[in-house]
C-alpha cells in the first residue's frame, strides 16, 4: 500500500539510483540493437554553469522526447556533454587563483595554467551534469562527452587542417568585438546593448584651401577621430555636393582626409556629414573597404591610446599629413592615456582651438562585455577566419530543400536572413584556455597548418629548402639538432573560438573522424532542441560543418525552437530585475515532476513562458491527485490481473474508460511527434484528472463498494489497467512519480517485466468504443452542465433541484434510467422527470441534442440572476472596450513594456471568455423564464 502522501525529496534519489545501476538510458542495450535509432545532442552547457531556468525547460522537452521514444520500442541515444567555455572557465579559474592568493595566470605560464584548469574541472566541473541528473534527464550519461576531451580535440584539428588547406580557413586583419579588460576578441552573442545616457560631440573639420569653411560631423566617440581616414556624405545631398572629392584637414592630426560620397550617409541624421574611421566601427570599415581607405588603429588592447598606427600611416604616406609637428604633439601627449581620459582631453583641445561647434546631450545603445561589463571596441586585429559565406551555401539549401525543418516554421526566415548576410567567421580568442591553433611560424613570416608539430616541421623545411631560404645542410642541421629545432617554429598562442569545436558536436560526439557504428545509426540526429538566440551562433555552423564534413548529411532532421522562461508577469528574467527563479529551488519546494510538466505544459509553440510558482505548486497537486487516486485503487482491490484482455470487457463503465485511454493515448502521441508539447501534457492532464479521477472513479465507486461478483472482478481489473496506461502516458513528464507508483503497484499481480522507463508505451489501437462513449458521455456531458449552471446560477451548494426531461427519445431515458443514481448524486438533483415542454422558471439546456431543464423557481430568484449576469456583461463590454482603445493606441503599444502589452491582450481574451459564458447563462434563463 502507497504512503498517505507522495513526497519527491524521498523518492526522487532512490529513483534515479535505480535507472542508474539498471542502464536504463544507454543506447545499444541487447534488446534494442536491432531496433530503429532515435537521436538526440544535448545543447551542452558551459562546465562553469549551473541549472537555469532556460537550461530546465530546455532538457525538459529533451528528455519527453527520449523517454517517449525509448517507451516506443526505438534505440534512444540522447547525447550529453559539456563545453570548455573559453572565457567563462579562464575567468573562474584566475579568480580562484586571486582568492586564494596564488600566483596569476602570466605568472604561472601557459602551462601550468591549462594544468590548473584542469584541476578546477575535475574538480567543480560536473555540476551542472548533477543537476541535470536531479532534473531527471534520461541523457546516456556513460556517453558523456566534453568540447576539450581527447577524442573532441582530435576531431577539431582534423578539421580546422582540412579547412585550410581547402582555404576555408584564412588570417585577414577586420574588424573585431574586443573586450580591452580580457584582451581578447569576443563573439556578438557576448556583447550585451547597453543604453547609456552620453553626447553627440559636433565637431568642425576645415575644408582644405577654403578659409573659414567647416563640414561639422557628429559623433559619440570624440578620441577615435585620431583614425578618421575620411569624411562621408550622401552623393545626392544637395548641401556637399560642391566637396564630394575635396579634403578635409583633420583637426590635431594635420591629416588630409578625402570627403567621399556614399549611401551610409544620412541626410536626414545631423549635419549629414559623418566622420569615418575604419578601423574602430563596423559600419565605417565597410565604407573604408568601399572607397580604398587606410585603416589606422588608434588604440592599443587595452584601450589606451596608441601612436603606433598613426606614425606607421606616416611612414607609408607622409604626404597625407600637412602639419605633423602639432600632430606629434598631441600624440605624445596622449599615449598611453585610457580612452575616456583621452576623449576629455580632445575635447578640451577642439574647444581651445574652437573647432567643437555644440555639445548635445544623447541617450543611445553602447556595447558592453557580458562577462567583463567594460564597453566593447570595433578593433582592427589580425585573426583567423572561416569563409562562412561559402560554407553556408549548401545550409541555406539543406532547409530551402526540407531536409531540415525549423518548428516553428516562422524560425527559417531568421535562419535564412542571417545565412544570407552571413560575414566572416572570427574564430581565434586571444586565450590560454581552449584549443590552440595547429598553426606554426618559421623564421621567415611563412605559417604552416598542420595537425602536430612534427608535420608542420617536415612541411617547414620542405618548403623553405625548396625556396632556398634554407640550404639542405641547413635543414639537415634542424634535424639532427633538438635545440635548435625546437627554435625553428614558434605555435600560435591563440585558441579557437568555443562555438568552433561545439559547431562539430552532432559527429564528433559520435566517435568522428573514426567511422564508428554510433555515427552510422544515430547520424544525422533525429531532432535538435534549442532556444532561438543560437540559430545562427550554433544551429546554423553545425549545419555548414555537418554538411561539409559528412557527405552532404545534414546533422539533424528537424530543429525544434523553444520559447524564452520569463516571470509570472512576463519580464525577461534577470538578476539587475531580480525576478530570476531558481529551478533547483522549484525542484527542492515541489518536486522535479511538478517544474517539468509546469515548463512542458506552458511550452505552446512560439509563445513565451510565463512562469507562476503557483503553477508549479498546481501540478505538484496533480501528481498527489494521481498518487491518491492510485492508492484509492490499491484499497478497493484494483489489482492488475493475470490475462486481463481489454478488448474483452463487457461493462459499458469498462469499456468507456478503456475507449478513453485510447484516445488520451493516441491525442498524447500525436502531440509529441508535433512538438505540441503543452497539447500533449494537457491531454494526459485532462486523462487523468477530469476522466479517470473525477468520472471513472466516481462513478465506478459503485461497483467497487458493491457485492462481489464478475462485474466487480471486472473493474478492479480495468481501473488497475487504466491506471498503468496513465503512468505509462504522464512518464515522460513526471518521470519520477511514475516509476514510484509502477514499482509499488507491481508488487502485487503479475510480475513487472522492466522499469517503466522501458515499458512499452501504451498503445491501445482498436480499444475505442464510441457506443460506450455515446452512453457514459452523455451522461458525464448532462453532469457536468448542470453543475455549470449550478454555479453560474448562484444555486446553494446544497440545494436539491429537480431536472426534467424534455421530450427525450428513447435512449436519453434508458441512459437516465441506468444511470439515475449516478446522475442524482453527482449533480445533486432531487428527482428526475420528463416533461412534453420546458417548466416555467427554468434553466435550459442541450446536452447532445437532448434538452433538459432545472425547474429554479424558490430557489433562486431568477430576474435577479438575469439582472446580475446583465450588469456583469455590461461591466465585461466596458473592460474590453477600455483595452481595446488602449491597444488601438499606437503611442501606447509602442513606448510600453512589451510584457505590460501582452498583459493587456491576455487580459481581453480573459474577458471575452467570460463574457461568452455570462452570454451563455443568459440565453439559458432568458429561455426559461
Amino acid at each position: 500500500m502507497l504512503e498517505k502522501v507522495f513526497d519527491p525529496a524521498a523518492v526522487e534519489d532512490r529513483i534515479a539510483d535505480r535507472w542508474e545501476n539498471a542502464g536504463a538510458f544507454r543506447c545499444g542495450r541487447p534488446e534494442r540493437k536491432d531496433a530503429e535509432g532515435f537521436s538526440i545532442v544535448i545543447p551542452p552547457p558551459n562546465v562553469t554553469g549551473s541549472l537555469h531556468m532556460g537550461h530546465a525547460l530546455n532538457n525538459t522537452l529533451q528528455d519527453v522526447l527520449a523517454r517517449f521514444e525509448r517507451m516506443r520500442g526505438k534505440d534512444v541515444l540522447w547525447q550529453p556533454g559539456t563545453d570548455h567555455a573559453g572565457i567563462a572557465t579562464q575567468m573562474v579559474v584566475e579568480r580562484q587563483l586571486a582568492a586564494q592568493k596564488l600566483p596569476g595566470r602570466r605568472d604561472l605560464g601557459r602551462e601550468a595554467f591549462i594544468e590548473k584548469v584542469w584541476a578546477w574541472k575535475a574538480e567543480s566541473g560536473g555540476t551542472i551534469v548533477n543537476q541535470l541528473k536531479k532534473l531527471g534527464a534520461s541523457c546516456d550519461w556513460s556517453r558523456e562527452r566534453f568540447t576539450m576531451d581527447e577524442g573532441l580535440s582530435r576531431a577539431v584539428l582534423k578539421v580546422f587542417v582540412q579547412l585550410y588547406r581547402e582555404g576555408l580557413i584564412y588570417k585577414d586583419k577586420r574588424l573585431v568585438n574586443w573586450d580591452p579588460k580580457l584582451i581578447t576578441a569576443i563573439s556578438d552573442l557576448e556583447v550585451l546593448q547597453v543604453e547609456v545616457k552620453g553626447n553627440l560631440w559636433h565637431l568642425r573639420y576645415p575644408i582644405e584651401g577654403e578659409k573659414d569653411r567647416f563640414i561639422v560631423v557628429a559623433t559619440t566617440r570624440p578620441e577615435t577621430m585620431l583614425g578618421d581616414t575620411a569624411v562621408a556624405v550622401h552623393p545626392d545631398d544637395e548641401r556637399y555636393r560642391d566637396l564630394i572629392g575635396k579634403h578635409v584637414i583633420l583637426p590635431l592630426m594635420g591629416r588630409r582626409i578625402p570627403i567621399v560620397a556614399d549611401e551610409y550617409s544620412d541626410p536626414e541624421k545631423g549635419s549629414g556629414a559623418v566622420k569615418i574611421t575604419p578601423a574602430h566601427d563596423f559600419n565605417d570599415f565597410d565604407v573604408g573597404r568601399r572607397h580604398d581607405l587606410p585603416m589606422i588603429n588608434v588604440l592599443d588592447a587595452e584601450a589606451r591610446i596608441d601612436p603606433q598606427g598613426i606614425q606607421d600611416d606616416y611612414a607609408e604616406r607622409p604626404e597625407a599629413y600637412v602639419d605633423l609637428p602639432d600632430a606629434a604633439g598631441v600624440l605624445s601627449h596622449l599615449a598611453g592615456m585610457d580612452r575616456f581620459a583621452a576623449r576629455k582631453h580632445i575635447v578640451e583641445l577642439l574647444t581651445s582651438l574652437e573647432l567643437l561647434e555644440t555639445i548635445e546631450p544623447h541617450t543611445h545603445m553602447v556595447p558592453h562585455g557580458d562577462r567583463s561589463n567594460v564597453v566593447i571596441e570595433p578593433w582592427l586585429t589580425d585573426q583567423w577566419y572561416v569563409d562562412a559565406k561559402t560554407l553556408a551555401q549548401p545550409a541555406l539549401a539543406a532547409v530551402r530543400e526540407g531536409r531540415t525543418t525549423f518548428v516553428p516554421k516562422n524560425w527559417e526566415k531568421t535562419y535564412f536572413e542571417w545565412l544570407e548576410n552571413i560575414q566572416p567567421w572570427c574564430i581565434s580568442r586571444q586565450l590560454w584556455w581552449g584549443h590552440q591553433i595547429p598553426a606554426w611560424y618559421d623564421p621567415f613570416g611563412n605559417v604552416f597548418v598542420a595537425e602536430d608539430e612534427d608535420q608542420a616541421f617536415e612541411e617547414a623545411l620542405a618548403h623553405n629548402v625548396g625556396n632556398e631560404s634554407l640550404s639542405p645542410e641547413e635543414a639537415q642541421a634542424l634535424i639532427d639538432d633538438a635545440d635548435k629545432r625546437a627554435g625553428f617554429l614558434t605555435r600560435d598562442e591563440d585558441v579557437l573560438d568555443t562555438w568552433f569545436s561545439s559547431a562539430l558536436w552532432p559527429f564528433s560526439t559520435m566517435g568522428w573522424p573514426d567511422e564508428t557504428a554510433e555515427l552510422k545509426k544515430f547520424y544525422p540526429t533525429s531532432v535538435l532542441v534549442t532556444g532561438f538566440d543560437i540559430i545562427f551562433f550554433w544551429v546554423a555552423r553545425m549545419m555548414m560543418m555537418g554538411l561539409h564534413f559528412m557527405d552532404g548529411e545534414v546533422p539533424f532532421k528537424d530543429v525544434y525552437i523553444h520559447a524564452l522562461v520569463r516571470d509570472e508577469k512576463g519580464a525577461k528574467m534577470s538578476k539587475s530585475k531580480g525576478n530570476v527563479i531558481d529551478p533547483l529551488d522549484l525542484v527542492e519546494k515541489y518536486g522535479a515532476d511538478a517544474l517539468r510538466f509546469t515548463l512542458a505544459a506552458m511550452a505552446a509553440q512560439g509563445r513565451d513562458i510565463k512562469l507562476a510558482t503557483s503553477r508549479v505548486e498546481g501540478y505538484r497537486n496533480f501528481a498527489t491527485k494521481l498518487w491518491n487516486a492510485v492508492r484509492f485503487a490499491q484499497m478497493n482491490g484494483c489489482v492488475r490481473a493475470d490475462g486481463f484482455d481489454p478488448a474483452k470487457v463487457e461493462g459499458t463503465l469498462n469499456r468507456w474508460i478503456i475507449g478513453e485511454a485510447a484516445r488520451a493515448s493516441s491525442e498524447v502521441s500525436e502531440a509529441i511527434l508535433a512538438y505540441r508539447f503543452n497539447e500533449a501534457a494537457g491531454a494526459v492532464y485532462r486523462f487523468i484528472w477530469n476522466v479517470v479521477c473525477d468520472w471513472h472513479l466516481e462513478l465506478a465507486k459503485p461497483v467497487l463498494s458493491g457485492p462481489d461478483g464478475a462485474a466487480k472482478d471486472e473493474t478492479r481489473a480495468a481501473t488497475a489497467y487504466v491506471l498503468d496506461v496513465a503512468m505509462g502516458l504522464l512518464h515522460p513528464f513526471m518521470p519520477f512519480l511514475t516509476e514510484e507508483l509502477w514499482s509499488e503497484t507491481g508488487k502485487e499481480g503479475p510480475a513487472r517485466t522492466s522499469l517503466l522507463a522501458l515499458a512499452p508505451w501504451p498503445d491501445l489501437t482498436g480499444l475505442e468504443a464510441p457506443d460506450a462513449e455515446a452512453e457514459v458521455g452523455w451522461v458525464v456531458d448532462l453532469i457536468t452542465e448542470i453543475r455549470s449552471v449550478r454555479a453560474e446560477m448562484n444555486v446553494p451548494a446544497g440545494a436539491q433541484v429537480p431536472l426534467v426531461l424534455v421530450q427525450p427519445g428513447a435512449e436519453t431515458t434508458a441512459r437516465v434510467a441506468a444511470w439515475d443514481d449516478a446522475i442524482r448524486r453527482l449533480a445533486r438533483l432531487s428527482d428526475v422527470s420528463v416533461s412534453d415542454q420546458v417548466p416555467a422558471s427554468s434553466v435550459q439546456m442541450v446536452v447532445r441534442g437532448e434538452v433538459v431543464a432545472l425547474p429554479l423557481a424558490g430557489v433562486v430568484d431568477l430576474g435577479a440572476e438575469l439582472a446580475r449576469l446583465r450588469k456583469e456583461e455590461g461591466k465585461l463590454d466596458q473592460e474590453v472596450a477600455r483595452i481595446d482603445a488602449k491597444l488601438g493606441n499606437e503611442s501606447f503599444v509602442a513606448r510600453a513594456p512589451e510584457e505590460v502589452v501582452e498583459a493587456e491582450r491576455e487580459k481581453r481574451e480573459e474577458y471575452i471568455l467570460r463574457k461568452e459564458k455570462v452570454r451563455a447563462a443568459i440565453s439559458q434563463l432568458s429561455a426559461g423564464a
